[in-house]
């Protein structure tokens, strides 16, 4: 691991530990690999907040539509083994459907082209209102055929990976879960991942939470669903150790993987954009990429009832990264890009010098806090409560041992004054002055603020 990114992943946790503080989310892990080696792994917050269980990084998360991606390779193993062509139609091994449904080919079902509906006519699986649907149910809410031509446009279809989990079915002769779980997730060596519950006894498993609104209150939602038909759609249960592995395996040059490089390249392919989105994003067979900066990357996200996940992988970084969530509102997405936002800073700027050892920490005052990030040879005021700390950063330029000056701000910000280190005997700093402001600790500012406004001696 180069210095740089041993910097960015000592900040990463901080940054993270003080977002989950600040928005107040149950339950978070998070795994980091760099070619293909786990470099970081933590959990934060709670597996079941009613029982009062602490989360670790060996309880399981329902990671909903990751499971895309595992049924995606399996459609290619198939096709390297010569029993299926991408073109082929779903009708030539699933009968009687609908002419028009029967027509979609497997590559526009794996590609969310097909023009199927995304979840069925009473969607109530996803309120908890009613189970997961089978094989028949899916069936029957394709009875009228596509909703819109195929092949027109990217539209996300759950069902669509239900047809195709019923062409594996009838191609291998096998349950999907059962040849899933040994020709990709065992092969894969993924030794804490599977297609759907139920788990082996003993197995830690992160259960799922509501908002707090309207109860004011979460509620913990079990977990425990079944997706029956719907599993090569949504069925996997995994861990972030094991998903970083999985998509930075899919990767073409990975050295090791359960698909050719061919394969792999076809799946990560942008066959489609999203055409309305704010974001621009794109899809392949199961893999989801997009671009944040100057970073491409590859991979997928999930929800599930009472669970946002999603992981990433950068080609061009060797880098893959899984961020899981045991809440409806749980901050998956945001927190990824976080991440990606801080370790392209330090892969820009390089790991921060000796001598800016003092040039560290989080400081409070009563508008709240600042961390000074050393990277190379400058100093950025980091905002850990922003979903990018480093938007629109001031930067310090270090004169001295405890004199810097802001040389980068906006212009509501205070461009062009001093910073100054009070330090301390050891050369520790005790409090940072920006411009005007002094900064301190948080335990001395939260002691300043009991006695100001509660009237009350703190110890």
């Amino acid at each position: 691991m180069d210095r740089s990114l041993a910097a960015a992943l000592d900040y990463v946790p901080r940054w993270l530990e003080f977002q989950m503080r600040d928005w107040e989310r149950p339950g978070l892990a998070v795994a980091i690999a760099e070619r293909g080696r786990i470099v970081f792994e933590q959990a934060w917050g709670h597996a079941d907040l009613r029982r009062g269980i602490e989360l670790t990084p060996r309880h399981r998360f329902r990671v909903a539509s990751h499971s895309k991606s595992f049924t995606a390779a399996g459609v290619m193993k198939l096709r390297e083994r010569g029993k299926l062509r991408l073109d082929d139609p779903v009708g030539r091994f699933v009968a009687g459907l609908h002419r028009g449904v029967a027509g979609v080919t497997l590559a526009q079902l794996l590609s969310h082209s097909g023009g199927l509906v995304r979840d069925g006519h009473d969607s109530g699986q996803w309120q908890d209102r009613r189970p997961f649907l089978d094989a028949e149910e899916i069936r029957a809410d394709l009875a009228d055929g596509p909703v819109i031509d195929p092949n027109t446009r990217f539209k996300y279809s759950n069902h669509g990976y239900g047809l195709v989990g019923m062409a594996i079915e009838a191609i291998t002769g096998e349950p999907y879960n059962k040849w899933i779980k040994r020709e990709i997730v065992d092969a894969a060596g993924l030794e804490e991942t599977e297609p759907d519950v139920p788990l082996r006894r003993g197995t830690p498993f992160s259960r799922g939470h509501g908002m707090v609104l309207p109860l004011g209150r979460r509620v913990v939602i079990p977990g425990e669903n079944s997706t029956r038909a719907l599993s090569p759609a949504t069925g996997f249960v995994s861990t972030a150790h094991d998903l970083v592995r999985w998509f930075g395996g899919l990767d073409p040059k990975a050295r090791h993987g359960v698909l050719s490089a061919a394969s792999r390249r076809e799946m990560i392919r942008r066959h489609w954009r999203d055409p309305y989105s704010s974001i621009e994003r794109h899809y392949g067979l199961g893999i989801a990429s997009g671009t944040l900066g100057d970073w491409d990357f590859f991979g997928h996200g999930g929800g599930f009832l009472g669970y946002i996940t999603r992981t990433a992988h950068l080609p061009a970084q060797h880098l893959t990264l899984s961020v899981l969530t045991n809440s409806v509102d749980g901050l998956a997405h945001v927190w990824l890009d976080g991440i990606l936002h801080i370790m392209r800073c330090f892969a820009r700027n390089g790991a921060p010098p000796t001598r800016l050892k003092a040039w560290s920490g989080r400081w409070w005052s009563l508008w709240g806090s600042v961390d000074l990030l050393a990277t190379g040879g400058k100093v950025f005021l980091a905002q850990p409560g922003f979903w990018n700390p480093l938007m629109d950063a001031s930067e310090v330029e270090v004169t001295g041992r405890d004199r810097g000056k802001i040389v980068l701000a906006g212009g509501f910000a205070n461009h062009g004054e001093p910073v100054r280190l009070e330090l301390r005997a050891n050369g520790r700093a005790r409090a940072v002055w920006l411009g005007g402001t002094k900064f301190l600790p948080e335990a001395q500012v939260a002691r300043e603020l009991v006695r100001r406004y509660e009237g009350k001696a703190v110890s």
